[in-house]
């Protein structure tokens, strides 16, 4: 244990107020969430809902796109599986747990994704640089890899 290293405040902060834009977001809200994203062409959104997309244009559209399917959502924990941090780079690797009404539904559904962030000092101040989240949670069988 004697390189790990726990994260700064601020950025334990950073991340309490991801947490907060994602119970906005599943809410159907992604103006929250977008305000902690870099704005750099190496922003990647990976979310379940499609391809990867990089670069902040491709990178909001996506979240606009993806918060449509979420309403009258909210989180209900989030569970921290590894945890790193330099002065300029870190990341969570956490499985993220909400209630959402999602698509079409009418009843709120339980969500559990599993989600890697990486978070990057932009002038002083962290941003969000990745995103990658997949409804991976427990083990599949080897056939839940093969392509379409």
């Amino acid at each position: 244990m004697g390189d790990v290293k726990m994260l700064a405040s601020d950025l334990t902060k950073f991340i309490e107020q991801d947490h907060l834009a994602l119970d906005a977001f599943v809410k159907g809200d992604p103006e929250p969430l977008k305000n902690l994203y870099s704005r750099q062409d190496d922003v990647i959104i990976a979310n379940p809902f499609g391809p990867p997309a990089k670069g902040w244009r491709k990178a909001a559209e996506t979240m606009e796109r993806a918060a449509t399917n979420y309403r009258h959502g909210k989180a209900i924990g989030f569970e921290r599986i590894s945890e790193y941090a330099t002065a300029d780079l870190g990341y969570i690797i956490e499985v993220e747990r909400f209630q959402s009404k999602v698509g079409g539904g009418n009843k709120l559904v339980p969500i559990a994704l599993r989600v890697t962030t990486i978070f990057r000092r932009e002038e002083g101040a962290w941003r969000i640089v990745l995103r990658h989240a997949d409804p991976i949670t427990s083990v599949r069988p080897p056939t839940s890899i093969v392509g379409e």
